[in-house]
């Protein structure tokens, strides 16, 4: 039975599914994936008394050029045609994500994110793909992750140790957001009249203790997270930090116009979220994360989160998924009433996505999928979201993300550094990049947030406060 609140409180919202899947690639996607799109549309059907109409997938640039910039490959055009008219004859609404952290490997093998050309080829392949599919596309995500091929890809070395350039590599956040602008305005030119996004990971979470440094050290993570790209998108300027310093305009990489083509107007901003943090200052880690529960895994990463002023600690006596990850339903509209305190009306209408990966590891005790514990979580995450809409927050969309994508990610990181791993359970180790902990990545003090004045909805007191 649907609630009727929720129906009614959100009524506004595209409910839709979304997987990594590339349309251009030439095999088909896995067919055991469609037994979760139908899982996830009945967990919607059954809520709010509707079925998700809108599915986004990825186009795949590094099929669609795979030699270089005058290097189409027809066939993965046609395939992505095909896939296109497939979705709208059943009735759905397609979405297209433009880039899903992966170059073609004639740009990585140029300087990826680092080199602005990038900037300028990623924008001649929307406008190509916005002339041949605007007619069909609902709606067009520039990309589904800015920081991951830019702080953990250039800046730290999460993905290619031997590519962490530190400070340095913070040039490849300007470029991205230059790529991000230069895109929508390709887009825009050539007669697209849906809507046009860019999608940013939110990170948000509780202070761990009432002491002053933690909340600061919960805003200085907020910082290098949130704000990092969201100042350039809508405030037209590079985050500043406690020092007056604007670490990414440090590394000179900034033109004149760059700023102005970065903030140029989005349709939507889609919020990838995965899980609240639980943040304190560096000096208080020995309290409040006490010598039993010490976890290398937690130990290695917080020495270079300390470089920027904050470390993150298990949440205590919280339920977590397979994932470790805590089950914190508020932990979302939280995130989300940051954000509108920060940059209040500057925020375009908001789109979640990239959501709902960890409820689907929940089992029951006969070790089945407990769907009835996964709606339930589902139902208390959109109250609290509802909540905010009611207070005057717009949210446009809502998307369930395959389970089945980005495992490796997941499962070498995200397990393991986002919250907790079971005392009993000898967890994997992937290596750690030495630029991680050495290299003086951050060697910059963090930024607190600015004083905007746009403090317009009261941000939840938290759980794990102590």
């Amino acid at each position: 039975m649907s609630d009727g609140f929720l129906h009614e409180s959100l009524r506004g919202v595209d409910w839709g599914v979304a997987t990594a899947d590339t349309i251009a690639a030439p095999l088909p996607p896995p067919p055991e994936r469609g037994g979760h799109f139908r899982q996830w549309t009945d967990d919607i059907r059954l809520l709010l008394g509707l079925a998700p109409d809108t599915h986004r997938m990825v186009a795949g640039w590094p099929r669609l050029q795979p030699e270089g910039p005058d290097s189409w490959d027809r066939q993965a055009l046609d395939r992505c045609d095909r896939a296109l008219d497939a979705l709208l004859a059943h009735g759905k609404r397609p979405a297209l994500t433009l880039l899903d952290r992966t170059l073609p490997p004639w740009l990585d093998a140029a300087g990826g994110w680092l080199a602005r050309d990038t900037a300028e080829h990623f924008a001649a392949y929307t406008e190509e793909l916005g002339r041949r599919f605007g007619d069909r596309v609902e709606r067009w995500i520039t990309s589904t992750d800015l920081a991951g091929p830019t702080l953990a890809d250039h800046v730290a070395g999460m993905y290619s140790p031997g590519r962490a350039a530190g400070r340095a590599g913070l040039a490849a956040v300007h470029h991205i957001l230059l790529a991000n602008g230069l895109a929508t305005r390709a887009l825009r030119a050539v007669g697209v009249s849906s809507r046009i996004g860019t999608t940013v990971t939110l990170v948000g979470g509780y202070a761990a203790t009432d002491d002053p440094y933690d909340r600061l050290a919960l805003e200085r993570l907020e910082s290098w997270t949130n704000r990092v790209f969201l100042d350039p998108l809508l405030l037209g300027t590079h985050m500043v930090t406690e020092d007056d310093i604007a670490p990414v305009a440090a590394t000179g990489c900034v033109r004149a116009g760059d700023l102005e083509i970065i903030a140029t107007p989005q349709d939507l901003l889609g919020l990838s979220w995965h899980t609240p943090f639980r943040v304190t200052a560096p000096e208080n880690l020995p309290r409040v994360l006490p010598t039993a529960h010490c976890q290398s895994a937690l130990n290695e990463v917080n020495r270079l989160l300390m470089g920027l002023g904050f470390a993150i600690v298990p949440f205590d006596d919280v339920e977590t998924t397979a994932y470790g990850w805590p089950i914190i339903p508020e932990g979302l509209a939280d995130a989300v009433a940051g954000l509108y305190e920060l940059y209040g009306g500057l925020l375009p209408p908001l789109s979640v996505v990239d959501n709902g990966m960890g409820d689907l590891d929940l089992v029951d005790d006969t070790g089945h999928s407990d769907d009835t514990r996964r709606r339930e979580l589902l139902r208390a995450r959109l109250s609290w979201l509802a909540g905010l809409v009611a207070a005057g927050v717009e949210v446009c969309g809502y998307e369930y993300w395959s389970v089945l994508d980005n495992l490796e990610a997941k499962f070498r990181y995200t397990r393991l550094y986002a919250m907790a791993v079971p005392d009993h359970e000898l967890a994997p180790r992937p290596a750690m990049p030495s630029d991680w902990v050495g290299g003086g990545a951050f060697a910059a003090a963090p930024s607190a947030r600015p004083d905007t004045g746009l403090s317009l909805v009261p941000r939840s007191q938290g759980v794990g406060a102590s």
